[in-house]
């Protein structure tokens, strides 16, 4: 099984990077857990689009999850909701529209996130619904890992040093990975 996860933070020392990462290492057998990044995705411009098309980097993601079997999103908070640049690259990977239903149609997806605030995503993740609706994927809620005082969770070098931590990160991979088995050959 190939997964995709994406993070949504350009933070060289973000939380939800270094998730991403330790989930990769969390993984169960089988399962091909690929850590991507929204790095050198542009802000959003019809005019761009228009002119010069999709961008490699839009569109190197975009493959990345037209081949996989699902997609994680692990995404901070900002202000309460979603970050920007986080749904400035989704909205770049739903153009041109008619890619829509192949790239993220009936796609199994999970989000989770970490934040250095007390509440760690849950308004984020919470704001990420209607997006997924709207992109007709195949939302898991099995399972919610919110990683709150993310700043005592990980060391400097962005390893998890949180026990429970770790158990939840990969007891919550674990139950996404069966989830996205339950859907194949629907």
């Amino acid at each position: 099984m190939k997964l995709v996860g994406i993070s949504g933070s350009l933070r060289k020392g973000s939380f939800n990077t270094a998730l991403l990462h330790a989930a990769v290492g969390l993984a169960p057998e089988g399962v091909d857990l690929i850590a991507a990044t929204i790095h050198g995705v542009p802000l959003y411009d019809a005019d761009v689009e228009t002119a010069d098309g999709i961008p490699a980097k839009v569109q190197e993601l975009k493959e990345l999850v037209a081949g996989a079997d699902g997609l994680i999103l692990f995404t901070p908070e900002y202000n309460n909701s979603i970050p920007g640049v986080f749904k400035n690259a989704i909205d770049w990977m739903t153009r041109p529209s008619a890619d829509i239903a192949r790239i993220f149609g009936a796609r199994p997806v999970a989000v989770l996130g970490a934040s250095p605030g007390n509440f760690g995503t849950i308004l984020s993740q919470s704001a990420w619904l209607p997006v997924l609706r709207t992109l007709g994927t195949d939302p898991w809620f099995g399972g919610r890992l919110m990683v709150s005082r993310a700043g005592m969770v990980f060391d400097a070098d962005g390893r998890i040093t949180d026990e429970k931590v770790s158990r939840n990160l990969a007891a919550f991979i674990d139950g996404f990975a069966s989830f996205v088995a339950s859907r194949q050959g629907r």
